[in-house]
């Protein structure tokens, strides 16, 4: 029997979707997982596809083609380490491990290095899509060694979802580049999602909108510069009745969102290198205020603001929220690529950030008509330092900034929180101030810690002796 071109270590529902991708797209691939019961069902469940179901690492091994190409679909963390240290006695010199789940990129520059010392070609992969994205085309962001890419390329190319016949799919950059950029795209999705989350609490909560019509808002949105995987499952989450209770399904789901640490990473790093993503950090802010429900019910009791009600034409409100949605939006990209060009210099990436916003055009979470733009902007300007001032974002943003600032305004009065909103509004603002009160804050800090400060008008470091101290004395 001839040899299986790909291997799939963990037949979990990524793994398994993956490789049922692969297999639809001519490639032999076998599969192992320390779970017998999933081992079977890979081998039995589609006994008409060309895949090699394992039960033991050896025979998982011996099932594939040289150069071995396996990609490991297992939790990130201590798992990924395990299962390294399991089968890397087994590889040969110039054998692929790839590894597909959610690691955080300091780990996949670690295992990367540690591997390239012994001969085994690593990548560390991002797959964003979740289920139906694995099975039907994902946005896939890999990472590692040159050589390591040209050995999956086609393969790659061929599973991962396709715009205008390009695949989203390409070579992000050395060792945990691939993770990098995915964790990117994660604390973007937080913000987008944040975002759309506020938008909907102001229409509902704010102007008293049913499920059914903030259905037909967003349906309409969806048709428009907003058009986007989120919004058009957004619309979706409306229209969705619960067959038990017959009542909407949102209405019955409890409003506390879990996060699983990728949105935080982002936040972290961006502390790490200086890099200012505010809407990022709002969106994991609200999610993690979102899980004191308890506290918050007895808080409801106790602190008051005004009772939500916008008196405002609903026309007027929904094309202000929409406008503001938009111009919200592009300030979180524009954080989350400000934070990537930082990380490129500083982990030494070369990350081609419009060939980044080509891929998640299709296949991944935060894929929308919106990246089309992206990667026109940085494809016209390898040099662009903000998405804000490339020309087309400048546009809007000058043209929607006063709908921004009514939205939160509008926030405000009725006491609605809007964190992303507000962080984006004050994101903009700060970043287009001449002068900020930074002047202040230095002064402060050479005040009670003779920090020192630089001068407007002369070059140099400067110290001021601000207490008298004969006055002291």
């Amino acid at each position: 029997m001839y040899k299986a071109n790909f291997g799939f270590m963990g037949l979990g529902v990524m793994g398994y979707m993956l490789a049922l991708n692969m297999e639809r797209n001519g490639f032999r691939v076998a599969g192992y997982d320390v779970d017998a019961e999933k081992v079977r069902s890979f081998g039995t469940k589609y006994p008409d596809k060309n895949l090699v179901p394992c039960t033991t690492l050896s025979e998982f091994i011996d099932a594939l083609e040289r150069p071995r190409r396996i990609m490991m679909m297992v939790p990130a963390g201590k798992v990924v380490d395990d299962a390294i240290a399991g089968i890397k006695d087994a590889l040969e010199i110039g054998d692929l491990l790839i590894d597909g789940g959610n690691t955080h990129f300091p780990d996949t520059e670690r295992r990367s290095k540690e591997l390239d010392s012994q001969g085994i070609i690593y990548i560390g992969t991002g797959v964003s899509g979740g289920e139906q994205g694995a099975l039907w085309g994902p946005a896939m962001m890999p990472g590692g060694q040159p050589e390591a890419w040209e050995l999956v390329k086609p393969i790659f190319e061929a599973i991962s979802a396709k715009v205008n016949g390009e695949p989203c799919v390409g070579y992000m950059g050395p060792r945990g580049a691939g993770h990098y950029v995915k964790m990117i795209h994660n604390g973007i999705e937080y913000g987008d999602m944040q975002l759309i989350a506020e938008a909907y609490d102001l229409l509902h909560r704010g102007l008293g909108l049913s499920n059914r019509q903030l259905h037909e808002v967003f349906d309409e949105w969806n048709h428009g510069e907003l058009e986007s995987y989120l919004i058009e499952i957004t619309a979706d989450i409306f229209a969705r009745q619960d067959p038990e209770t017959g009542q909407d399904v949102v209405d019955l789901i409890l409003d506390e969102a879990k996060q699983k640490g990728t949105g935080k990473w982002t936040s972290q790093n961006s502390l790490d290198l200086g890099a200012p993503t505010p809407t990022i950090n709002a969106a994991v802010e609200s999610r993690i205020l979102s899980a004191y429900k308890e506290e918050r019910i007895r808080a409801s009791k106790i602190l008051f603001g005004p009772r939500p009600a916008i008196k405002v034409k609903p026309k007027i409100v929904i094309d202000q929220i929409r406008n503001a949605l938009y111009a919200a939006k592009i300030c979180s990209y524009a954080q989350g690529f400000g934070l990537m060009r930082l990380a490129s210099k500083e982990y030494e990436y070369h990350l081609n950030y419009g060939e980044i916003a080509r891929i998640w055009r299709g296949g991944c979470i935060i894929q929308a008509r919106f990246l089309n733009d992206v990667r026109d902007a940085f494809s016209q300007n390898t040099g662009l330092t903000n998405l804000m001032i490339d020309e087309k974002f400048a546009k809007a943003m000058n043209a929607h900034q006063g709908d921004m600032r009514e939205v939160v305004a509008l926030a405000s009065r009725n006491g609605i929180p809007a964190l992303a909103f507000s962080s984006a509004l004050a994101y903009y603002d700060a970043y287009r101030s001449e002068r900020l009160p930074a002047n202040l804050t230095q002064a402060q800090r050479d005040y009670f810690g003779a920090h020192t400060y630089r001068r407007l008008d002369r070059e140099g470091t400067f110290h001021t002796q601000w207490v008298d101290q004969s006055e002291s004395e």
